[in-house]
């Protein structure tokens, strides 16, 4: 089962300042490309940098509910921010990394794994044209509750057609639920270690 941070997002607490991080796509896909991809991005939280902490914080949060985070944040010692924003934040990105459905793990993998700046590309087309969401909402949904709506509708249309599991190979050539086992089979793409992910939430909550 994916992990409920994927839906309903983290929430940090500083000296009576809080803010909810959900991880829509619209901070997914900025944050990808903040420093070149994800590990890059992890680093750099390892690290508690000041330039990353803020815009992970600017992107997935309220943006009034930010400032003010920000503002008592950069009046109080930075090791104690860091205590209380680093763990969330590690939490906020793993949760930008959708899940394939467990149903899915019997598929093969086939082909290249598709890297994260393309996968949240075609989330993107499938919730404005497969699912006929508008951009807005696209951009508001996070990658594992669009992932879920496109497979619910899959779903559907199998139920209405009587489409039989051997012919998902004609489905159109998109980010589909079988890409999404491929990622997550593999375990890596391209732009992201996952063994890295594990690793570093790990230092964060030491």
């Amino acid at each position: 089962m994916p992990k409920l941070s994927a839906y309903e997002g983290v929430a940090l607490e500083y000296g009576g300042n809080a803010v909810f991080l959900r991880p829509s796509l619209r901070a997914a896909t900025h944050l990808e490309r903040l420093h070149g991809g994800f590990p890059a991005l992890l680093r750099k939280v390892e690290e508690f940098d000041t330039h990353t902490v803020r815009a992970a914080i600017t992107y997935s949060a309220d943006k009034d509910a930010a400032e003010r985070l920000m503002a008592y944040a950069a009046t109080q010692p930075l090791s104690g921010f860091m205590l209380a924003a680093q763990r969330p934040l590690f939490e906020l990105v793993h949760a930008l990394l959708p899940e394939a459905p467990e149903g899915n793990s019997k598929h093969k993998a086939t082909g290249d794994p598709m890297p994260w700046a393309e996968v949240y590309r075609e989330l993107f087309g499938l919730a404005t044209g497969w699912l006929g969401w508008t951009p807005e909402t696209a951009w508001n949904a996070t990658p594992q509750e669009i992932t879920d709506a496109f497979n619910a509708h899959l779903a559907k249309l199998k139920a209405i057609h009587g489409s039989a599991e051997d012919d998902e190979d004609q489905n159109p050539d998109t980010y589909s639920p079988d890409q999404l086992a491929r990622i997550e089979a593999q375990g890596h793409d391209p732009a992201f270690d996952r063994a890295g992910l594990h690793g570093l939430k790990a230092k964060g909550k030491a």
